[in-house]
Parts: structure tokens; C-alpha cells; sequence
């Protein structure tokens, strides 16, 4: 199927500009066929799995239809449950970034109803619910539905599975008659065409099933992480494979932002692409990747777009992607021109379900991996050190390093053993290879070896993680990349350190400042 282009469907300018803003060029199968009919005003049957972007698909008709100047509600968006109402909302929301005065809000069990009243009596024309919590309102009269001129029914045969039948009649029941009913299903079950008899006229089928996709040539791994340990495991995977070239993709900006800075604190040389950089400044970042100046690039997708090194040896997926097809776009980025390659993924909590998707969407199978410890990566380094030290001996001159090592030898009761061992554990830079496992428990626990110290600056400071470790490693001497998790809050920091560094960093920071504020280091304390 040829693609189509967000420009040709013709939409409003805002929604143009949120498009572009979020990354999309081109419109998804199922955006292409639907939002045309969609925007006729026909009832529709979409037929479509998730990740193929069908909530853009009724999103964007949805709010081009939204009169701004009526505050009462115009639509309503059901789900099957609160995760996927929450998605779809924010979905939404992203949609409508720049169109004024229009207001999204999901509505779901779990969530106070006085907060929801609160928010539905202050005017909102779109809400996306679960069944259970929009009968709730609609009893309590707190949700109107005399103005509605949509209603979305998404993942419908979900519903049905989970036995919101008479939920959704009841609701279909009280909304206006000449309303346009649209339905997404995966499935055709009898009782979601029982439904579409029911309560849609002269629907009208629009049907996407999803391009097979392949993997090449890649080893694919993921590892469960916290979000507040995931570049500290990014920095030991970077440690064990060393790959040449590593693409890392964040979901956001921000995020990217804070990553770069986060690794170039742990002494990586690492460059950010994004959607607001302008095209000189791309082109230089690109220019550093593909000449090894830079060996990681943090990247959103749609910067992504641009490219394509040969040489790229990782692709590590910092955040999992919104989409399943741009998780094969992303990891296609590695394993070229018959290569292998290798691509991590980082997954926190329900988003194994995500995982799971992606696996059957893409065929392939992404193998569960231990998270390295710190001696793991300690004997990695010295494995590759020492398969560097054949070639040395073999062409190059060591003539003034024997005599070196000849001369302390003799003058001192060490052997030459034990200074192999001490450069080896020097030029591997691990002070501290008997750390235990980095704390995956409670998160206010340090890790072992690892002394927590409290710093009164924080996010409201406009600092940065990047800017404690820089104040760190500069005022005290120490390496930056011995410094473990950073956890920032609004007006004050925890950092860890090594507790031989520790003596070092509290009395080097005494008149430190960050970000032109003098700030006070002491031991945080543990309960």
C-alpha cells in the first residue's frame, strides 16, 4: 500500500503542527483509510489491532468536529480499561496541543469521583471513560449527553470480553439518536455485529490488517529496570560490549536531554538528536556519530529517521516504543549490510505486557536477561584488556616499559606478578569490583559499598543530574563514573558515591556551588 502523507488528508493547521510536533510524516494504514470517512460522518466498523495508530485515526476527526466555543460535552471514548483510557487521553491531549479552549478528560474507576465531578462541572467536551465509571456519572446526572455527536467504542471486542455489554447498550441507549457511532474492534465476534446492528446506520467497514514485518540478523534482549536505575544499566551494558557505534532511543525530548547529560557525567562520549535542533546543528551530531567522534547517539524516532550508519552495533531501547512497528524501525537502525547486531530493551513494570505485544507483532523473540552487576562488568573489562595485550606485545616496543618494571621490581619486595595485577586493576578502572548488586528493592536504599549523601538543590534550582555529577567530579577529583544513582527532587538531591570517595566529596564540597547556588553536602539519613 503506497503511503500517504499527513498533508494530503487536508487537516487543520493546530492539528497539522501537534502532528509534526509528535513526530509522524506519514499516515498509518488504518489513518489513511479511516480519517476520510471518518470526517464524512458515516458510521464506521474499523477493524484494527493495537499499534497499528488507531487512536489517531478517531482522534483527529474526533477534535476537528469539537466545537470550542460549547462547553458541554461533545464525545465520548470508551475503553476497556484505565490504562488504555489514560493512553488514549493523553493520545488525544497531544493531538490538541495547540487547538484552544478544547478539553480531554478521562474518567475511570480507581480515580475519586469528587474530582471527576469536579472537573466535568468545569466544562469538558470529550471524554474517554471506562463503561462502569460513565454510567456512574450518567446516574448521578453528572455527565450530560444531550449535546454528544460522537461516540468512539475502542478495542470493542475487549469490552465485550470483560462483559461491559449491557453497560455499553445502556450508554449507546442514552446518547442522541443521530449521533455518528464509531467501533474498533481486533475481532469480528456475533455480539460485536449483534452491536453494530443495534446501534450503527449503514456502517461503513474499514479494514487495515498489519504488514508482516522481519527481523534480521539481530540478538534481542530486555532487561526489567527501574526507570531511576536505567542508565546505570545503560552504562554497565555500554562497559561489557563496548559496542562501536550504539543508537539509544528515548521517547521524549526531555528525556534525551537528560540522558546525554547523564552520560557524558559518566565520562561516555554521547550526543542527543531531536526534533528542536535545527538542521545545522543535526548535521554536526550526525557528522560526529558517523566519523566516531561521538560512539552513542540518544535519539527521539522521528530524528531517528535520518540514520543510517553502517557500523552501528547496539540499539538500546532507552524507553519502549508507543507503536510496535517503530520498534522493528528502531532496531533496523543495527545488523546492516549483513552484520550482526544487537538490540536491549528496557522494560518497567506492566510494560512487559507491551513487550509481549511487540514479540508477536514482530515474530520474533526477545530473550530475558539478569542485569550485570558491577563484577560482572569488572571481569568483562579486564577480559578485554587482556585480549588487547597480546597485540601490544607482538608490535610494539616495550623496551623502556621492561626497563621500568625492572627497576621497581628490584628496588621493592613486589614481583612483576603483582604489578601486572595492579595496572590490570588500574587500567580497569574498578575501585570497588566487590560491590554487591545495585539495590533493585526499595528505593531508598543505597547500594552496597555506596555512601548516600543529601545535597539541598534540586529540580526547582533548574539543576540537572549532569550538573551534580560535573560539581561532584570537579570540586572533589573524583571519576565521574564512579558516581551511582542520582534521585532529584523539587528542592533537594540523594547521590551516591563510593564509601572510600565519601570523606573526599563531603569536605571538597564544603564551599562548592551549583548553578551559582552554595549548597550544603551531608550523609542523608538512613532510617
Amino acid at each position: 500500500m503506497e503511503e500517504t502523507r499527513f498533508e494530503e488528508l487536508g487537516l487543520c493547521p493546530e492539528i497539522m503542527k501537534a502532528i509534526k510536533n509528535m513526530g509522524f510524516e506519514e499516515a498509518s494504514p488504518i489513518q489513511a483509510k479511516a480519517i476520510p470517512v471518518m470526517r464524512t460522518g458515516k458510521d464506521i466498523i474499523g477493524q484494527a489491532q493495537t499499534g497499528t495508530g488507531k487512536t489517531a485515526a478517531f482522534g483527529i476527526p474526533l477534535l476537528e468536529k469539537i466545537d470550542p466555543k460549547n462547553k458541554k460535552l461533545q464525545a465520548v471514548v470508551l475503553c476497556p480499561t484505565r490504562e488504555l483510557a489514560i493512553q488514549v487521553a493523553e493520545e488525544i491531549r497531544n493531538l490538541a496541543k495547540y487547538m484552544h479552549a478544547i478539553k480531554v478528560l478521562p474518567i475511570y474507576g480507581g480515580q475519586e469521583i469528587v474530582k471527576q465531578i469536579r472537573s466535568l462541572k468545569s466544562g469538558t467536551q470529550l471524554i474517554i471513560g471506562t463503561p462502569g465509571r460513565v454510567m456512574d456519572h450518567m446516574r448521578r446526572k453528572t455527565i450530560k449527553m444531550e449535546d454528544v455527536h460522537t461516540v468512539v467504542l475502542d478495542e470493542a471486542d475487549e469490552m465485550l470480553n470483560m462483559g461491559f455489554r449491557e453497560d455499553i447498550e445502556t450508554i449507546l441507549e442514552g446518547v442522541p439518536e443521530d449521533r455518528q457511532t464509531v467501533l474498533f474492534s481486533a475481532t469480528m465476534p456475533q455480539a460485536i455485529l449483534d452491536i453494530t446492528k443495534k446501534f450503527q446506520k449503514d456502517a461503513q467497514l474499514v479494514k487495515v490488517t498489519k504488514k508482516e514485518l522481519t527481523v534480521p540478523n539481530i540478538e534481542q534482549y530486555y532487561y526489567e529496570v527501574r526507570p531511576k536505575n536505567k542508565e546505570e544499566v545503560l552504562a554497565r551494558l555500554l562497559d561489557i560490549y563496548t559496542p562501536k557505534l550504539s543508537v539509544v532511543f528515548c521517547n521524549t525530548k526531555r528525556q534525551v536531554d537528560l540522558l546525554v547529560n547523564g552520560l557524558l557525567g559518566r565520562g561516555y562520549f554521547a550526543a542527543g538528536l531531536h526534533g528542536d535542533l535545527k538542521q545545522a546543528q543535526r548535521d554536526r551530531v550526525m557528522q560526529g556519530f558517523r566519523s566516531g567522534k561521538t560512539d552513542i547517539l540518544v535519539a527521539t524516532d522521528v530524528a531517528a529517521r535520518g540514520i543510517d550508519v553502517d557500523e552501528v552495533e547496539a540499539v538500546f531501547n532507552y524507553d519502549l516504543p508507543q507503536d510496535d512497528e517503530y520498534y522493528v524501525h528502531r532496531i533496523g537502525r543495527t545488523g546492516r549490510a549483513g552484520r550482526e547486531g544487537r538490540s536491549f530493551s528496557f522494560v518497567s513494570g506492566k510494560e512487559v505486557y507491551k513487550l509481549k505485544e511487540i514479540q508477536r507483532y514482530c515474530k520474533t523473540k526477545i530473550y530475558a536477561q539478569k542485569v550485570p552487576s558491577l563484577n560482572d562488568v569488572a571481569t568483562t573489562k579486564m577480559d578485554n584488556i587482556l585480549s588487547e595485550i597480546d597485540s601490544v606485545i607482538e608490535t610494539e616496543d616495550l623496551t623502556k616499559y621492561l626497563q621500568a618494571i625492572e627497576n621497581k621490581v628490584n628496588e621493592s619486595d613486589y614481583t612483576a606478578m603483582d604489578m601486572a595485577a595492579a595496572f590490570l586493576k588500574m587500567s580497569s578502572g574498578q575501585n570497588e569490583v566487590n560491590q554487591e548488586e545495585m539495590d533493585f528493592g526499595d528505593t531508598g536504599a543505597e547500594e552496597a559499598g555506596m555512601v548516600r549523601l543529601f545535597i539541598n538543590i534540586g529540580k526547582k534550582n533548574k539543576a540537572k543530574p549532569g550538573d551534580i555529577v560535573g560539581a561532584l567530579a570537579g570540586e572533589s577529583g573524583i571519576p565521574g563514573k564512579v558516581i551511582g544513582s542520582i534521585d532529584m527532587f523539587d528542592k533537594y538531591t540523594f547521590v551516591e558515591v563510593p564509601r572510600e570517595y565519601a570523606r573526599d566529596v563531603l569536605n571538597a564540597m564544603n564551599n562548592a556551588k551549583i548553578k551559582g547556588k552554595s549548597v550544603a553536602v551531608e550523609p542523608a539519613n538512613q532510617k
